[in-house]
């Protein structure tokens, strides 16, 4: 079968690889109709999540048909139309129990302490081959499937596959409240549902801030207040637009692969943090390889961490989405101590809010295909992860169609 797989830095391909199997009771096999590329998938390319083993199959985004099932899967059969969540869960542990999906003890081979496991990712997380295929192992599968309703397309189950819910339990995290003022940080994909969910939330302002100009339109489309960093200096446009006072709450949707101002008066402060930064990157992402264009880490990978502490009013909360490795060590801890700053952030648990997300989505409270731009078969993928690593106008996000939608 194809798959996308990750050979190095900067290098992935389109192999011909073995079909998955049953490998235990509890697994799954899925035939694959769509998966998507995900910022996430970019950070094990660009070299700013290390640890990734050759080989590994990407993506932790996908919906498919369910092809067989182990003989301890009771709630799935052959032919059923299911949505993929991102991280791996057992369902029956302590954490589980409790909603934290994403801190499952029994999922991660590498033991309960090694953290988040999740489809496609670093050995870390592993790992366990992702979901840009024509099928997939689904470990767990008995809670690590969800039936798609009817009435909701495959097109709008992949979006609730992980960019939903993460933005969802970002607006959660960050404690919204009925008119709460709200800054934004990144206008990719999570953050675009970062904005849906806000408003789902009751926010009454929505301050959503990034520099690339088709980004800020689809979040003005939205009805949020945009701010450009290239050409103002955030944290300066939010205090101003709210009395001198900041916003109530802040969301990081960007992560490790943050880009400094390199125009504007937001340019000033960067280069005070310049050299923390180039040490950063350099400790962050030791290996890389860049094509031309492509492949480029973030150069200020604690910009968003920074603005988003300085842009709150005090006792305000602030929550972090965007992914992080251990590797990233640098936060402003000590003016978020001195402003009684709540921080909340992790990996999303996904499996808490699928259902919900999908009935909300089957009802026509949220339509989640607004924010899918652009669709790809599966053996473009490698173009398409060019085109979405650089941020191309209309590469928001990318669904990779392995088969044609019959839903």
């Amino acid at each position: 079968m194809k798959a996308v797989v990750w050979h190095g830095v900067g290098d992935i391909r389109l192999d011909d690889v073995a079909e998955p199997r049953i490998e235990q009771q509890t697994d799954a096999i899925v035939k694959i109709t769509a998966s998507a590329i995900c910022g996430t998938d970019l950070h094990m390319v660009r070299g700013t999540m290390s640890g990734m083993r050759p080989g590994t199959i990407l993506g932790h985004e996908g919906v498919g048909t369910v092809e067989e099932v182990g003989t301890a899967v009771r709630n799935f059969k052959p032919g059923d139309r299911v949505l993929i969540p991102s991280t791996i869960a057992c369902g029956y542990c302590s954490y589980c129990r409790d909603g934290y999906y994403a801190q499952c003890d029994n999922a991660n081979p590498n033991g309960m302490q090694a953290g988040t496991s999740f489809f496609g990712g670093p050995e870390k997380s592993g790992p366990v081959n992702g979901l840009q295929a024509e099928k997939a192992r689904i470990p767990f599968a008995g809670v690590g499937l969800v039936k798609i309703p009817d009435g909701v397309t495959d097109e709008q189950a992949i979006l609730v596959s992980d960019i939903f819910p993460t933005g969802y339990m970002g607006a959660e995290l960050a404690e919204i409240k009925p008119g709460n003022t709200v800054a934004i940080f990144g206008c990719g994909p999570v953050g675009q549902f970062a904005i849906t969910s806000a408003k789902l939330f009751q926010a009454g302002r929505i301050f959503a801030v990034d520099c690339i100009p088709s980004r800020l339109e689809k979040a003005r489309e939205q009805g949020a207040e945009v701010i450009d960093f290239s050409k103002e200096d955030p944290v300066q446009m939010i205090r101003e637009m709210t009395g001198g006072i900041g916003c109530d709450r802040a969301i990081d949707a960007v992560g490790v692969d943050a880009e400094a101002p390199h125009t504007g008066p937001a340019v000033r402060e960067a280069k005070e943090h310049e050299e923390e930064f180039r040490q950063e990157v350099a400790h962050v992402a030791p290996q890389t390889n860049i094509s031309g264009d492509n492949w480029h880490p973030g150069d200020a990978p604690s910009m968003t961490l920074i603005w988003g502490v300085e842009c709150l009013a005090k006792a305000g909360t602030f929550s972090v989405i965007g992914v992080y490795p251990e590797s990233v060590t640098l936060f402003p801890i000590g003016m978020a101590m001195n402003k009684n700053l709540t921080i909340k952030m992790g990996n999303c648990n996904h499996r808490k809010y699928i259902p919900f997300l999908l009935d909300m989505v089957r009802s026509g409270t949220v339509d989640p295909v607004r924010i899918l731009t652009r669709r790809e078969p599966l053996t473009s993928a490698v173009d398409a992860y060019r085109a979405f690593d650089m941020r191309q106008s209309g590469w928001l996000k990318v669904e990779l169609q392995t088969s044609e939608m019959t839903h």
